[in-house]
């Protein structure tokens, strides 16, 4: 399947001071299968090192410093050739520092070894990371990806250029249904395979369930026993807090007595291991948003809509025919998708309880407001007050209906969520 990080890899593979590169995201996005695709498409040969207990490579990069030396002592280890330009190094499972000091000689000068290293722990690119290393993250696939891997290129087309024109998709009712199908499956590789290669939707759902304990199972690693337990409490309550209608995140769901103080640590372990996204509420507007932020005020999502749908259930019936459940579907997506594209997140509170959505900062300080308006007869005057209230350099209001722009709020269906990824920048 078509994955877009392979652009970046082949600007990556042609810059004349290539340094190593670091591939980071969410367990089962696909970091491995696309790297290793990438290493068999551009490169006479592919030598993949699999480092998780791997006592014999761990050692070579302990005594070894000198790179030309560590390439002949790699290929005899795995009895691939390692040739300067023609062959990819991956090493996978990176969490060892003493690999990621090894990793990093292959940087400190211009040299023609191709080398690539993946990992999940985000936690350890915070602790060593350096400029002898290049970063690369990575997410499951997006609805655009999604298109590309059923065999709908030629309307994933058509959503970009309705976007860039800001004129109406003539694909529009299409669109909408393959987009509920994929918030169904999600953007897990491994999902969209099986519902591709005609799986039922309960083999689907037992390869999410799979991957959703793997997310549980990445709570083992915290220090303290008591938030492996909270962990999992955490991730189970998303659903019921993302379908309230005030979808703060709220520590009474968790159980009778439950405390901020107690939730804390793990809420921020699962944050920055990219197990949950975390949106700040701001009740006021000024540069940066992150000076606004309310600490004690947020919501948490999951950073797939499949895992969100599958915990609660649905099926595509439901989805449509719910408007509460939908919009809480469609705000999950939303936030993982502008995450995935480098924002932080936040939504905006007033005073009155006025609520917009998403508000986030592009790279020039610029505010951009989004808000979700699906609900048929509902009133979305938070948006406009809003712009009244704080200078914009753009608005959006997501809904179900095609494109269009009116009193300069752009009305962009959501299934085009994508394209912002590329443009707010």
């Amino acid at each position: 399947m078509e994955r877009k990080i392979t652009n970046f890899l082949l600007k990556w593979k042609e810059e004349l001071l290539r340094k190593p590169l670091v591939i980071f995201g969410g367990k089962q996005v696909g970091k491995t299968y696309t790297a290793l695709q990438f290493g068999k498409k551009y490169y006479s040969h592919t030598a993949y090192f699999n480092t998780n207990d791997n006592l014999e490579l761990l050692e070579i990069f302990r005594k070894e410093r000198s790179i030309d030396k560590l390439a002949i002592l790699l290929s005899e280890l795995i009895e691939v050739p390692i040739e300067k330009n023609n062959t990819l190094l991956i090493f996978d499972n990176v969490n060892d520092e003493d690999l990621i000091k090894g990793l990093k000689l292959f940087g400190y000068s211009k040299n023609d070894y191709h080398v690539i290293a993946i990992t999940s722990n985000r936690e350890i690119i915070a602790r060593y990371r350096s400029e002898e290393l290049q970063y690369k993250y990575m997410t499951e696939m997006d609805f655009e990806e999604y298109l590309w891997a059923i065999g709908e290129e030629e309307l994933a087309k058509r959503i970009r250029y309705s976007y860039a024109n800001k004129r109406k998709c003539n694909m529009h009712t299409k669109a909408l249904d393959l987009f509920y199908n994929y918030l169904l499956t999600g953007g897990f590789p491994e999902v969209i395979k099986a519902y591709c290669d005609g799986m039922s939707s309960f083999y689907q759902d037992s390869k999410r369930e799979r991957i959703f304990d793997t997310y549980v199972a990445e709570l083992a690693s915290c220090s303290n026993l008591i938030d492996i337990k909270r962990g999992i409490e955490v991730l189970n309550s998303i659903p019921r807090q993302l379908k309230k209608e005030n979808k703060k995140f709220q520590y009474g769901l968790l159980g009778q007595g439950s405390r901020a103080k107690e939730y804390e640590n793990v809420i921020k372990y699962l944050v920055s291991n990219q197990l949950v996204y975390r949106s700040y509420k701001v009740s006021t507007i000024k540069s940066p948003l992150s000076s606004c932020r309310e600490l004690d005020s947020f919501k948490l999502y999951y950073p797939d809509d499949g895992l969100l749908c599958g915990r609660l259930h649905l099926t595509k019936k439901k989805l449509i025919e719910d408007d509460d459940v939908r919009y809480a579907v469609y705000e999950n997506h939303i936030a993982h998708t502008l995450v995935e594209a480098g924002y932080a997140l936040y939504y905006y509170q007033s005073q009155g309880k006025a609520e917009v959505n998403f508000v986030i900062q592009n790279r020039l300080g610029q505010m951009i407001p989004i808000e979700i308006s699906i609900k048929k007869g509902s009133k979305t005057k938070s948006l406009s007050v809003f712009m009244k209230n704080f200078t914009v350099f753009e608005a959006y209001r997501i809904t179900e209906n095609n494109f269009s722009v009116r009193n300069g709020v752009t009305y962009l269906p959501i299934y085009a969520i994508f394209c912002l990824n590329e443009q707010l920048y």
